[in-house]
């Protein structure tokens, strides 16, 4: 065990930072618009969907309890008619009630002839709505199946969009049953959280379909699904497991299924509660929003995050429908059982469940090595989180908006990450033992981070809340110091920390209780905790092996060795462990991108990767080398870079080869794919000549191509499209059978490098028929290649495309356009644009992406003169 004393003393029990801990939940103090004197206890629903009018009617009861006198009743609506409200109970008898609706507050409120004493009271409605285009409360989906169109309808509700189906309490806090009946054709099935209760035909070929009443849950969670939907169905755990897909797509569910099965016992047994609910579907949509929800009982998922076809599809794609799967399953137990009380502790849901389902992959799935793809991903919000632009984890929400908008990469990512971090120093046993106390203490209730806090302390014995609330509390992450000497035959180590940035130095003297492991490769590493400026450690004789901090990558911060010290470890880069070969890589280019470190320092370290095994690691270098090239756009040096790039990466191709092999691992195939496609990028004629003869091939004979190489060649045939070429990708792309062709084809139109085959592109942002959760990725696509078009085109076209598209990602859409410009003029004028044509929350949002691309001049401006010698 290493020895540790303070260089510089700071007492871990005042905290290291300067943010304040929460209180642990109450109901009365949890942020909200709504009073907390009336409550819902059981909410009784009809909803008459007009599919073809996409129009819907309703009516409900809702037992309310008042706990305190009241003159009002207040709950929220928005974008709903009320055509009728009553209140019964306690001596009064069906008291007709005026609606108030208050439009800019989506509140719904009822003024009363005289106080109401507290007790339980029935509140009746009736009410009218839209069935909406986008993915906000009960949205319609336009496809085809058999050749045919075909619609259905589906919800999704979080953050604030219950009130756009149902009049509800639509805060978390406020968790209530909800038992729900609904009218649809006589063809459709239809799903909701809990199983059929009964089914009724009706005249005119419809049916009423009643659902069986819910645990109690907040109203973010309703959810009903409706069309001629097939399902494929399995048991678990004494569970009804259902695969839910629109028609002909059954072979697709094959394996989420044996994942939903295992999933389920995993989680049975983690969080030792058994999953409350008789059954769970997993409801396979093609479109209306990206990515899934966590229904209770009945997740709905983008298809393209829930389905796998093993004979088209590539493994990414099998790795991300079980990493989101793992996510969603896990959502029901965090965040569904165990809810946050307010949307500054959104973190508490989905940083849990994306790091939840991390850990459920590795256990299943080592061989994937999700662990080098998560430090992968940390890369991405590290570099969000050292600019001055970012915000903590748990931030103030006071707006629907900014709820919404607080779905975001720190919230995701670095939530995940602590968490991470934060097992890692207390132990899987202490970790697991607190959570499992935190699951069953706050079943069917709210909590805030400190009810977790204080569960994870009593079980490690640590003081896990002055540590973890610097880590959400405060935004920002430190850089890690590391000095080493020897003195009397010992290891001297030295570790120091502050504040990382990329954009200018942090004016605030920010510190953090840092766990760190230091030990020696592929040697024994101990925990110390870092709750100063500084502290300095003795690790055993100066020859016992390299010194390395973080092996495993667990830290959610920078490590900058002296030179020595990082000669020592780049030396020995090719047998360092993946996680440490990895995090050596990431750390060295972010000291080249923040001036910290030569760029030929990378590169020379980068040389000693030609035989990199993992995917992860090649995507790493790739991404990186990709950053250059796009900072050399127009500039002489993007040939050096690109020449580097061809020559570093073709010995490893050649290697592989362009053919599979019998018995080759999955990730040789994976390397494949990803080398061919960075070498046609890279410009290299053999690989560009070599997709544009598969794809003519794949035209013939679609089953030519295999999938470890449908993204190469569907992608370098539309970014070197002509206008035949382009035809046949909108053909295959207007009759995909399923979404992940159709996005495949999608991204191949956005990416054509001919002005005029992009301009055709833009035009389909304008298409009715284009879905509105396509249009960020397609105008993306485009402006990465055109930007000044893409941006002509969507300020021409402003109130037309932000009519087309989902709301929430309408804050982004020009922020979008600008992101990946090196040029500060591009900033400036997509700032002024917002600041004159949107509110307080996109000008938010385009201060942040300008800052990135004020970031990425200073880095031009910087590394492009480095490039001239670096790459002799």
């Amino acid at each position: 065990m290493p020895v540790a004393r303070a260089a510089a003393a700071v007492a871990f029990a005042l905290g290291a930072g300067t943010a304040q801990a929460e209180a642990p939940f109450s109901f009365a103090a949890t942020p909200g618009k709504l009073p907390k004197n009336v409550i819902p206890l059981q909410y009784t629903a009809h909803i008459v969907p007009d599919v073809a009018a996409n129009a819907f009617r309703g009516s409900q009861s809702v037992e309310i309890d008042v706990l305190a006198p009241t003159s009002t009743i207040m709950l929220n609506a928005d974008n709903l008619q009320i055509d009728a409200a009553t209140l019964s109970g306690r001596g009064i008898d069906r008291l007709a009630l005026a609606p108030v609706l208050d439009k800019a507050q989506q509140t719904l409120r009822f003024d009363l002839p005289q106080p109401l004493a507290p007790g339980k009271y029935t509140l009746a409605l009736q009410f009218r709505g839209q069935i909406n285009r986008e993915g906000r409360g009960l949205f319609y989906v336009n496809y085809k199946a058999g050749g045919r169109d075909k619609k259905l309808i589906a919800t999704t509700m979080a953050p604030t969009d219950a009130r756009r189906m149902l009049p509800t309490w639509d805060e978390p806090a406020f968790r209530a049953r909800f038992k729900l009946t609904v009218d649809v054709p006589g063809n459709f099935t239809a799903y909701s959280t809990t199983p059929v209760e009964k089914r009724e035909a009706l005249p005119g070929g419809m049916q009423r379909v009643t659902f069986g009443n819910t645990p109690k849950m907040p109203s973010y969670l309703v959810v009903l699904v409706a069309g001629e939907l097939e399902r494929l169905a399995g048991r678990q755990d004494g569970v009804d497991i259902g695969i839910v897909t629109t028609e002909g797509k059954l072979g697709s569910a094959a394996f989420p299924l044996a994942a939903t099965r295992d999933l389920l016992h995993y989680f049975n047994n983690y969080f030792g509660i058994p999953y409350p609910l008789p059954k769970l579907d997993q409801i396979a949509i093609p479109g209306g929003f990206n990515g899934a929800m966590e229904n209770w009982g009945a997740v709905v998922y983008n298809e393209t995050t829930l389905l796998y076809d093993p004979k088209k599809s590539p493994d990414r794609v099998k790795k991300l429908t079980f990493r989101i799967n793992a996510h969603e399953m896990a959502h029901q137990w965090f965040g569904n059982l165990v809810t946050m009380a307010w949307w500054d502790n959104l973190w508490l849901n989905e940083g849990f469940a994306s790091w939840m389902g991390a850990k459920a992959t590795q256990h299943f799935h080592p061989e994937w090595r999700p662990y080098l793809d998560g430090i992968a991903e940390r890369e991405h919000v590290m570099n969000l989180d050292a600019r001055k632009t970012t915000h903590p984890i748990q931030t103030p929400i006071e707006t629907e908006e900014q709820a919404a908008s607080a779905f975001d990469a720190i919230t995701y990512l670095k939530g995940q990450a602590f968490l991470r971090m934060l097992e890692a120093y207390l132990g899987e046993d202490a970790f697991r033992k607190g959570m499992r106390a935190y699951m069953d203490k706050h079943q069917y209730s709210n909590t805030t981070s400190s009810d977790l806090w204080a569960a994870l302390e009593k079980a490690s014995g640590k003081p896990v809340g002055k540590l973890a609330s610097d880590w959400t509390l405060q935004p920002g992450f430190p850089l890690i110091k590391v000095e080493q000497a020897c003195e009397g035959g010992k290891r001297k180590v030295t570790l120091s920390q502050e504040q990382y940035r990329l954009d200018e130095p942090a004016r605030e003297k920010r510190l953090w209780n840092v766990p760190l492991q230091v030990g020696t490769v592929n040697g024994k590493a101990w925990y110390s905790l870092l709750s100063g400026p500084s502290m300095t450690i003795q690790q055993g004789s100066c020859d016992g092996g390299t010194l390395v901090v973080d092996p495993y990558s667990v830290g959610y911060f920078r490590v900058q060795y002296d030179p020595a010290s990082f000669r020592a470890l780049a030396g020995q880069a090719p047998r360092l462990p993946d996680s440490t070969r990895l995090k050596l890589l990431t750390d060295t280019w972010s000291f080249v991108s923040a001036g910290r470190m030569r760029l030929d320092g990378y590169l020379d370290l980068v040389r000693k990767y030609g035989d990199e095994p993992r995917p992860a690691v090649w995507e790493s270098i790739l991404s990186n080398l990709r950053t250059l090239d796009s900072l050399a756009r127009g500039e002489p040096e993007q040939a050096a870079i690109r020449r580097f790039l061809v020559d570093f990466a073709r010995p490893k191709f050649e290697q592989l080869g362009w053919e599979e092999k019998p018995g080759e691992s999955a990730e040789d195939s994976q390397l494949r794919g990803m080398l061919a496609g960075a070498l046609a990028r890279a410009g290299d004629r053999q690989a560009i000549e070599e997709g544009r003869a598969r794809f003519a091939r794949f035209l013939e004979d679609p089953a030519s191509v295999p999938p470890s190489m449908i993204d190469f060649v569907i992608g370098t045939a539309g970014r070197h499209a002509d206008a035949t070429t382009y035809d046949a990708l909108a053909a295959r792309a207007a009759n995909a059978p399923n979404s992940e062709e159709r996005n495949r084809f999608g991204r191949a139109l956005a990416s054509a490098q001919d002005p005029a085959l992009a301009a055709r592109t833009l035009q389909l942002l304008l298409a009715p028929g284009t879905p509105p959760d396509l249009m960020p990725y397609i105008m993306g696509g485009v402006a990465g290649e055109h930007l000044d078009l893409a941006w002509n085109f969507a300020v021409a076209h402003r109130t037309a495309l932000l009519d087309n598209m989902e709301a929430l990602g309408r804050n982004t859409l020009f922020a979008g356009i600008v992101a990946s410009s090196s040029n500060p003029a591009h900033a400036d004028m997509m700032e002024a644009y917002m600041r004159k044509n949107f509110g307080p929350d996109g000008v938010v949002e385009a201060e942040r992406v300008g800052n990135g691309v004020r970031i990425r001049a200073q880095q031009k401006a910087r590394l492009l003169p480095q490039v001239r010698t670096a790459f002799e």
